[in-house]
Order: C-alpha cells, then structure tokens, then sequence
C-alpha cells in the first residue's frame, strides 16, 4: 500500500487497482492557485472521500470524481437526492449553494459505513475549529455553524482496505471520543494555534495518537499556503515526530509529493523512517 501527501489534507491511497482520493482540493496561494492533485492523478482514481466542504479539500472533487467516473462519498450535509440526479454542495460557488452532480454519491453520517467497491468507509465524528486570519492588517475570525460554509459537512473517514484500517480526521479539533480506534495508520492535522482555532496544535495532536493509538501516524494540514503567505498553520513537525515516536509510533513527514509505503499484510510501530521532503 502506497500514501502520497499532497498539502492540507490531500491524499492519494493506493493499494493494486484501488486509488483513494481524499480532499482533492485547491492550493489556495495566490501564485500557485491549482489543484493539489496533479490532474495527470485525476483518471484512474478509483473513489473521492471529501472530510467537508472548504475549498481547499473540496474545490475539485467533482472535476476528479468526473473525469475519473469514481463515486464521491461525503457527509449526508453535502448532498441529497433530487428526481433526477443528485445535488451536491457547489465546490466553487460561494455559501450554501447545491449544484447537478451525474454519477454516483455515498452519504455517511457518524457511525454509519458504505461499503464501495471492496472499500469499506465508516464515519468518525469530527469538529472543524473556528478560521483566525489576518486580511488588510485586521484579523478575521469565521466560527463554522449550520448556516456558515466553513467546516461544512465536517466528518473523518475510518478506511477500510485488504486488511488495512486507516484513519483520517480531516480538519478537527481534539474529541475525547476518537479513543480507542486503533486504525493502522493515521492522517491528522497538526497545525492549530491553539484554543481549538483551525484544528489541534500539536500537544493537542499528541494526545490524540495517545488516545486513538495507531501503529503509524501521518501528520498533515500544517505550514500550508493561504493567499499571499506561503505558510499559515506553522507548526514543529520534526518535534511531533520525535513526540509520536517516543509513544511507540511510527511516523512520516511528508511534504507535497512524497509517498510512505506500508506493507499490508503487518504495521508494525517504528518499522518506517521520518521523512524530510518538503513541509506540510
């Protein structure tokens, strides 16, 4: 089984013929504005997984899910069957606006699974933190709601694949609920600013390997490009390594690109080596 990471919490899991694309979506620096999956990725995927609804884990889902005829599986906020076709969360319309979608849709909530195509996909509950950025000098802070486009939809996806449990949180602040979990590896973020702003900091993300106890940890969504900056969310992914390891836990630094494989039939805690690519 393969793993390549590509900023915020885009993924590519690949296991023979089965490629999991998970938040395929935009690189939000201004002078690097495209997909986060190389569109050269996009035809042979075989399954999107979308965490929630902001534009850079979502804003090409559709595109990929399309030229790639692969199901698109969300949380049931993100899309409902119409008379025709389904109806899924605009990916680059502005607000709560629902769009057309011509293919196959998987809706999860929390605790429900679907099983696609010999993939087994379970819903974890998740909480996407409050946005805090600085636009003009001023800060602006966004608490996602029912009513508010950021964090909409939020929910992690338990992965099941020949064996294999991963685990992915997408944007989510620490819940004492993930305890117990034990997938074999685990994709989290790490790159909050504390008090619960964007997602967990990295003593909260330490926690939470403590609690969900994986065998091998992948740490995401930090140092990332927004706008003009080309890295808000900093965070001491080196430090977190080190921290996850001294629990007994393997872990992989991956930067944009850059790939991690497992092998299937055992994950044993420490058997992989940090990587140093590029941050994010």
């Amino acid at each position: 089984m393969k793993i390549r990471h590509f900023l915020y919490n885009a993924f590519l899991i690949e296991h023979k013929a089965t490629k999991i694309a998970i938040d395929p979506g935009q690189n939000l620096w201004l002078f690097g504005f495209r997909s986060l999956l190389p569109k050269s990725e996009w035809r042979n995927v075989t399954h999107v997984l979308v965490t929630h609804g902001d534009p850079d884990h979502y804003w090409q889902a559709d595109r990929v899910a399309n030229t790639a005829r692969a199901p698109l599986v969300m949380h049931t906020a993100m899309a409902h069957k119409a008379e025709f076709s389904w109806q899924i969360l605009s990916p680059r319309r502005r607000g709560l606006q629902f769009q057309p979608f011509v293919g196959e849709v998987h809706t999860l909530d929390v605790n429900a699974s679907v099983e696609v195509d010999g993939v087994t996909i379970e819903g974890i509950q998740t909480k996407h933190g409050p946005l805090e950025f600085r636009v003009l000098g001023r800060t602006k802070r966004i608490v996602p709601s029912l009513n508010e486009r950021a964090g909409f939809g939020a929910i992690g996806f338990k992965i099941r694949i020949n064996g294999i449990t991963l685990l992915n949180l997408g944007d989510s602040v620490l819940r004492p609920g993930w305890a117990g979990l034990k997938p074999d590896v685990l994709m989290l973020p790490i790159g909050g600013l504390g008090n619960h702003t964007w997602t967990m900091d990295v003593n909260e993300a330490i926690e939470a390997v403590r609690i969900i106890a994986p065998k091998h940890v992948v740490p995401c969504h930090h140092s990332v490009p927004f706008f003009l900056n080309r890295k808000v969310c900093p965070a001491d992914d080196h430090a977190f390594a080190r921290d996850v390891q001294k629990l007994g836990v393997g872990c992989s630094l991956l930067g944009y690109g850059d790939e991690v494989e497992l092998e299937t039939t055992r994950i044993r805690p420490m058997n992989f080596p940090v990587h140093h690519g590029m941050t994010s």
